[in-house]
């Protein structure tokens, strides 16, 4: 069974839906207007390993849950930094009570646990939510240390 699952993005730029692979090399763009699309998908125990840890393009994972007032007030604030960073990252959403596995390795001891992963390795961890500007900064400021120590 090779079915690839896809999710459907709206172009910030030029307003059109695109479809996308939720697990793929690279970094989505717009078949319209050519622009870096937002990448926002789900993953869960099954395919965490083909959407996260092989992405070659540094993923933000939020491990969530459906009871859990904060994580309601942290995701819209991820989904804009995922489309101010739009082709710089890939936003990651796991509901840890569906996916115990997940929850049980990142040990979450508190939601939302947001992580930075670059190349399949957590470079960055924060717990609790936080505005727009701050997450955008967080996840700024963990890419930049990763290319720094990666870098030289």
């Amino acid at each position: 069974m090779n079915t690839t699952r896809t999710t459907t993005v709206t172009c910030p730029n030029c307003g059109r839906g695109n479809r996308i692979p939720v697990a793929a090399q690279g970094r989505p763009k717009c078949g319209h207007c050519g622009q870096p699309l937002p990448w926002i998908v789900d993953a869960g125990d099954d395919d965490f390993v083909d959407i996260a840890e092989n992405a070659t393009t540094p993923v933000v994972v939020d491990l969530w849950a459906t009871w859990c007032g904060p994580c309601r007030m942290v995701s819209p604030a991820l989904e804009e930094v995922a489309r101010d960073l739009a082709g710089r990252i890939k936003l990651v959403k796991v509901d840890i009570d569906r996916n115990p596995s997940l929850s049980r390795r990142f040990e979450v001891q508190a939601v939302p646990t947001l992580l930075v992963m670059d190349q399949g390795e957590t470079v960055a961890r924060q717990a609790g939510a936080a505005p727009a500007p701050a997450l955008r900064s967080w996840v700024e400021r963990a890419m930049a240390a990763r290319q720094t120590s990666a870098g030289g």
